[in-house]
C-alpha cells in the first residue's frame, strides 16, 4: 500500500494551508531534508490499516478477507502497533459505509487515490484517502490519526481536502454529473473528532483561482513571509527563517508603551502576538544544540553533558547478589496498578467498555487558556485562580 514510499510535491496537499499563506516558505524548506518521528511513523501504520479495511469492505475481490487477516497479523508485528488502532480504524471505515449507504444509488468508491490538481498549482499531486461521488456530490474523506487536541483538524475550508476535490472533479466530472462537494475529516482518537463541511461547485472552483494565484508566487519562491504559530510548525526552515525569527524577537522586545498595568484586552492582544515566541526558541534551541554537536562555532553557547542517570548493569545479578547476602526479596520490588489507560489498552476498549465502562468516573482537569475557535466550552465562576493552580498535596 506504499503510505512510506508516497511521492511528495512542493506545492504540497497537506502543506497548503502554510504555502498558500507564506508563499516563499515552499521554496526555503527545499533546503532542508524531510524528517519523520514516531507519532508519524504511527500514523502511517494506522493509515495503512485504515485503508486495507475500506479495500476489504468494498473490493473484496482485490483484498480478501483472508488476506486481511494476514495482513493485519503482519502489522502486528512492528513495535509501534496498538491494539486500539483496530477499534479506531473501525470507526473510520463505519463512517465511510454510513456515508455510502446514506446515498441513493451505489456510489463510486475510489481509495487512497492519487489525484493530479497540477492545473491550479504547478506539478501539484497528492493521495486522497478516500472519495465517494454519487447523488451529484464529490465526497472527499480524510483519515488523521493525531490524538493531541491542539492538533484537531477541521474540515471547514480545508485547503488539504479542497485541493484533493479539484484534483478529483478534474478528473471524474467527465464521468459523473458534480455539483456538491462535501470534505470530511475523521480523527477518532479525539472525542469530537469528526468534521464536516460542504460548498457548492462553484464555491470549489472559486477557491481554485485563488490557489492559481498563490501558487504562481510560490513556485517561483515569492511574495511575503508570513511567520506565525500554525504557519511554522511544520515548516522544515522553521529553526533558522530569519522572517520568524525576527517576528518573535520583535514580540518579545519590541513591546512598546509601558503602561503601569495591562488590560484584558492588551493581555488577548498580546498573548496573540506572542503565541510563537516559546515554540520558536525552543526550535531555535535545537538548531543551536545540533550545530555545537557538529562541531560548529555559536558564539556564546556550547553543548554539555546533561545530568546522567545510573542503572543496573545487570539488574537480575544485582538482585540475586543482594538476596544471597539476606535482603528479603520482597523489599527489592514494588506492586504497582496499571493506570486506567493502560487497563483499557491490555483489555481492548469494547471489552473494557462492556465489563467495567460503568465504574469509570471522569475528574476534570485543570482550567487551561486556549484560543476562543477551540470547541470546548467556557469555563467560568467555578474556581478562583488560587484553587485553580495551587500545590497539590
Amino acid at each position: 500500500m506504499g503510505h512510506k514510499e508516497r511521492e511528495h510535491a512542493l506545492l504540497s496537499a497537506s502543506g497548503a494551508h502554510r504555502w498558500l499563506e507564506c508563499t516563499p516558505s515552499a521554496r526555503l524548506e527545499e533546503q532542508f531534508p524531510d524528517t519523520s518521528s514516531e507519532a508519524a511513523a504511527e500514523g502511517t501504520l494506522a493509515h495503512e490499516l485504515a485503508e486495507a479495511k475500506v479495500r476489504n469492505y468494498f473490493y473484496p475481490a482485490d483484498l480478501s478477507k483472508r488476506k486481511l487477516t494476514n495482513f493485519i497479523k503482519k502489522q502486528k508485528e512492528s513495535e509501534l502497533w496498538q491494539d486500539e488502532m483496530l477499534a479506531y480504524t473501525d470507526e473510520y471505515l463505519d463512517y465511510i459505509k454510513n456515508a455510502a449507504l446514506g446515498l441513493k444509488s451505489q456510489p463510486y468508491v475510489s481509495i487512497e487515490r492519487k489525484v493530479d490538481y497540477s492545473a491550479y498549482a504547478p506539478d501539484g499531486f497528492g493521495t486522497a484517502d478516500c472519495i465517494l461521488v454519487g447523488d451529484g456530490c464529490l465526497h472527499v474523506i480524510d483519515f488523521k490519526y493525531g490524538k493531541s487536541p491542539d492538533g484537531r483538524v477541521s474540515a471547514e475550508g480545508n485547503p488539504q481536502l479542497s485541493l484533493y476535490a479539484l484534483g478529483a472533479y478534474n478528473t471524474l466530472s467527465l464521468l459523473y454529473p458534480i455539483e456538491r462537494i462535501k470534505l470530511s475529516i475523521v480523527q477518532p482518537r479525539l472525542p469530537d473528532g469528526i468534521s464536516s463541511w460542504e460548498c457548492t461547485l462553484k464555491e470549489l472552483l472559486a477557491f481554485g483561482g485563488y490557489v492559481k494565484r498563490r501558487a504562481d508566487l510560490a513556485w517561483k519562491g515569492e511574495g511575503e513571509f508570513k511567520p506565525s504559530a500554525k504557519n511554522c510548525k511544520y515548516c522544515r526552515a522553521r529553526s533558522q527563517c530569519r522572517a520568524r525569527s525576527d517576528h518573535n524577537v520583535k514580540q518579545a522586545f519590541a513591546i512598546g508603551e509601558l503602561p503601569p498595568l495591562i488590560t484584558a484586552e492588551e493581555a488577548g492582544e498580546r498573548l496573540n502576538m506572542m503565541e510563537d515566541v516559546v515554540k520558536y526558541q525552543k526550535d531555535l534551541q535545537a538548531w543551536a544544540l545540533s550545530e555545537c554537536l557538529a562541531g560548529k562555532d555559536v558564539p556564546g553557547w556550547k553543548a554539555v553533558e546533561g545530568r546522567g542517570s545510573r542503572d543496573w548493569a545487570d539488574m537480575d545479578k544485582a538482585f540475586k547478589t543482594l538476596t544471597d547476602g539476606g535482603i528479603n526479596e520482597a523489599i527489592l520490588w514494588e506492586k504497582k496498578p496499571l493506570t486506567l489507560a493502560q487497563v483499557e489498552k491490555v483489555v481492548g476498549k469494547k471489552d473494557f467498555e462492556a465489563a467495567v465502562g460503568s465504574m469509570v468516573v471522569w475528574n476534570p482537569g485543570k482550567p487551561a487558556l486556549v484560543k476562543e475557535s477551540d470547541k470546548r466550552p467556557a469555563i467560568t465562576n467555578k474556581v478562583t485562580a488560587v484553587d485553580a493552580f495551587k500545590e497539590e498535596k
